[in-house]
């Protein structure tokens, strides 16, 4: 007895130091949906007496075919129930391809979501469910029977597909609209985060300035940073609400040569979905001569939210700026 609790005691310890070393699932609320595609392949060997007879209908357990889509199918919408990390995801679309060869069948399973993660998982997992289901049907004809290979073919989507690895720097500002700030009575909190989250993705933060809610001065700093510094990327941050002192987005449009709604609409609705005083920001979004000029609420959490949305995706935009179109 003294001993199987010695185990116990060191079993346990160690389970304590698994678990100091587990992550857990990935929090993956901030990020936004897109559309993902994953394509997988399991390969089952099988005797070439075995294809004959699956040609000939004469399978023990019956159409191996059908069975194993519909097994596949089914592998791909459990995943996260058979591995624990894995998110539980809306699944849009499951297309299964079984191919009998002379000593091999192949099982294809293609998976589509748009959501937050990928889906590489749910497709090896249709694939690996659907070999399995083969194998059992097909065990009391052919003891050779091995899956031979389980393996991610393709994937596409997620946001990292927009990201810009090469090209020419941009150049950014920071502007924070606060009456509070400005005269010394509030620390910066959200713009200093917003000049840390650009440079952690490469971005040269030429200016960081604080001004209060003043028209005058939020429209001198914008045409500034745009006509004489030339700066690609300009973020303000705060003024966008209902107060009697919120005029940032008035002072916006009256600088931009062209609005972007959907960046503000976007943003919007991104914050929605995590808030819902997220509807009573008026930002806006525009451009002026080649500058991108992007309105942000002034709290921390939203501009925190508001980066989330627009990175790596804004980056396209000063391509098409360029002329390079999409």
């Amino acid at each position: 007895m003294k001993v199987r609790n010695g185990l116990k005691g060191f079993y346990l310890s160690r389970v304590k130091m698994n678990d100091k070393k587990s992550r857990g699932m990935f929090n993956v609320g901030a990020k936004p949906d897109s559309c993902r595609i994953a394509r997988a392949k399991a390969i089952l060997s099988i005797d070439a007496k075995t294809a004959v007879l699956i040609r000939q209908s004469k399978s023990p357990k019956g159409d191996i075919v059908e069975v194993a889509k519909i097994a596949a199918t089914s592998g791909a919408k459990k995943t996260s129930d058979l591995i624990p990390y894995c998110h539980p995801i809306p699944i849009d679309h499951v297309k299964v391809q079984v191919s009998i060869r002379s000593q091999a069948i192949e099982v294809d399973v293609e998976v589509k979501s748009i959501w937050k993660t990928g889906v590489e998982m749910e497709a090896l997992s249709g694939a690996c469910i659907g070999a399995l289901t083969i194998y059992d049907m097909l065990k009391p004809i052919d003891d050779t029977l091995f899956i031979s290979s389980v393996k991610l073919v393709e994937k596409s989507g997620g946001i990292g597909q927009f990201r810009i690895k090469e090209g020419n720097k941009i150049r950014a500002g920071v502007i924070v609209v606060s009456d509070s700030v400005a005269a010394g009575k509030r620390a910066d909190k959200s713009g200093k985060f917003i000049v840390k989250t650009l440079k952690e993705r490469s971005i040269d933060v030429v200016k960081y300035q604080v001004v209060p809610d003043d028209s005058s001065f939020i429209e001198e700093l914008l045409v500034k940073y745009s006509d004489d510094l030339h700066l690609n990327l300009i973020l303000t941050t705060g003024g966008t609400g209902l107060g009697p002192r919120d005029i940032t987005p008035e002072s916006t449009r009256k600088v931009i040569e062209r609005e972007i709604t959907g960046i503000a609409e976007g943003s919007r609705a991104y914050g929605q979905r995590r808030t819902p005083l997220s509807m009573l920001s008026r930002g806006t979004a525009g451009v002026r001569g080649k500058s991108l000029i992007i309105n942000m609420p002034g709290s921390l959490n939203a501009v925190s939210e508001s980066l989330e949305f627009l990175f790596p995706g804004l980056e396209h935009a000063f391509k098409m700026m360029e002329g390079h179109g999409h």
